[in-house]
């Protein structure tokens, strides 16, 4: 860690004043207005967001400041929330250093005022990329400064929809402990509503011989081993790179396209036109852009390619698909149309899939929810398994009904995670626009939760009696 320069002349102190004042000036947060309720004896919460990562936290921060109050529930222990500090393997992070992420519109709340209140502008300058770990450390800064609730090692056991609120099943170190809610927000990442994506060919392989690249996992242990990473995006690379510095004998990347893919086309599509008029696009819009970004698929950067080529032992073998994977003794050996390779250990970089039905969480709300490929057939070629099972959600990212009426209150909650990229692209879970959809969540629950509570605010509209004038600002003439 950089020490502190001593141009900066009082660091983060001087830099939470600022932004306290930001907040005052605006009369931020909004004082809360949703009415109280309980449940079975137990409070009601405005909101209950599963998830204390970048996304959680902003969604949390832009509910708080149109004052809703939501309160975070997380499975990790403090700080350790989202993949920076345990599954992601990148040096940096590899978005550019400018983003504003999530801070909402607030300069002081961004990662760059963070960097430069304790080590200066010329470290800023200086600075390419933002180091992973710095990253996490900003987050856990962003969650103390504004104060938002987190929960840390609960873990839902179960979301169960009522008409009028959600029912989380929760598993806290305390014990079972249920939480009502009247929405809940799903914030869990990449992984989202399913899972690591594991290919046919590792059924089989004892689990000690093979890993995906998101598990948590020691990389020491391959030291001395010879290693195999299929694969050859980004997690790919950061993987590969983590083993052999980690000493592993040698790293086979195993790579089923005949070269790495060369430009990010996402990144093409990178205006606030695209960020806030994506969600207004037709079906076949949506869908053709999304289906030509996946089937492009995203480079490594090229920092993380470089990380391993510099390696002599890392050797990159492109259109070498996986065919099969065989037990032989102490070792593996994989086929593919470059020969046989002996192997130690697998590390399959190969995705996520959208599957809630293989996540026991989600066992009540799966069967009922619709995605796309419930109603919507694309043309001819343009099949694409990802986008079939993605959540057909709504305009403030609630899952709809496959059969209306089959489980009333499903619409309660909310996906603001990465399967919602169809849906509303790329806002909910990726640095570059979380904001955005931060505040398009945010800014839908808060209409969503005034109307259903209409009654209640019209009988306080009607009970209001505060009075501005008192009768005796006047003498009545003659």
């Amino acid at each position: 860690m950089m020490s502190t320069s001593p141009s900066s002349p009082s660091g983060l102190a001087a830099l939470e004043q600022r932004l306290a004042q930001d907040l005052a000036w605006l009369d931020l947060p909004a004082r809360r207005w949703v009415p109280p309720g309980t449940v079975n004896g137990e409070e009601l919460l405005d909101v209950a967001i599963i998830g204390g990562g970048m996304a959680g936290l902003a969604a949390a921060a832009a509910l708080a400041n149109l004052g809703v109050r939501a309160r975070i529930y997380d499975r990790a222990a403090e700080g350790f929330e989202g993949p920076w500090a345990t599954t992601a393997r990148m040096d940096t992070l590899r978005s550019p250093k400018q983003l504003t992420g999530p801070a909402l519109g607030f300069p002081a709340l961004t990662f760059r005022a963070w960097f430069e209140a304790q080590f200066g502008m010329t470290a800023w300058n200086e600075l390419d990329k933002i180091p992973r770990l710095q990253w996490m450390e900003y987050l856990r800064w962003y969650r103390a400064v504004l104060k938002i609730d987190v929960r840390n090692e609960h873990c839902v056991k179960d979301i169960i929809p009522h008409p009028d609120h959600v029912e989380l099943k929760m598993q806290a170190s305390s014990g079972a402990l249920p939480v009502y809610a009247r929405r809940v927000v799903l914030a869990t990442g990449r992984a989202g509503l399913g899972g690591a994506s594991v290919p046919g060919f590792i059924q089989g392989i004892p689990r000690e011989r093979w890993a995906h690249s998101s598990d948590a996992m020691d990389y020491s242990t391959l030291r001395g081993l010879r290693v195999g990473v299929v694969g050859a995006g980004a997690s790919a690379m950061d993987s590969a790179g983590t083993a052999l510095e980690n000493g592993a004998a040698s790293v086979d990347l195993l790579i089923r396209r005949g070269d790495i893919p060369r430009v990010n086309k996402g990144k093409g599509a990178g205006n606030p036109g695209f960020v806030q008029g994506y969600v207004d696009l037709p079906d076949e819009w949506k869908w053709r852009i999304r289906h030509y970004i996946n089937m492009q698929q995203v480079p490594p950067p090229r920092a993380s390619l470089l990380r391993v080529s510099q390696h002599a032992n890392a050797r990159f073998h492109l259109g070498a698909p996986v065919l099969r994977v065989q037990e032989e003794g102490r070792q593996l050996r994989v086929e593919t149309p470059h020969g046989i390779f002996q192997l130690d250990f697998l590390v399959l970089a190969t995705g996520f899939a959208i599957d809630s039905h293989s996540r026991p969480e989600y066992a009540t709300i799966a069967p009922r929810l619709r995605v796309w490929g419930d109603r919507y057939r694309p043309a001819e070629g343009g099949d694409d398994p990802e986008l079939r099972g993605s959540p057909d959600l709504g305009p403030s990212f609630e899952f709809q009904e496959k059969i209306p009426g089959a489980l009333p209150g499903l619409s309660r909650v909310h996906c603001f995670c990465y399967p919602a990229t169809l849906s509303h692209g790329t806002v909910s879970g990726d640095i570059p626009a979380i904001s955005d959809g931060a505040a398009r969540l945010s800014r839908g629950i808060a209409s969503l939760l005034y109307g259903e509570n209409i009654r209640e605010h019209y009988a306080e509209l009607l009970a209001f009696d505060e009075p501005e004038v008192f009768g005796d600002e006047w003498t009545p003439a003659g």
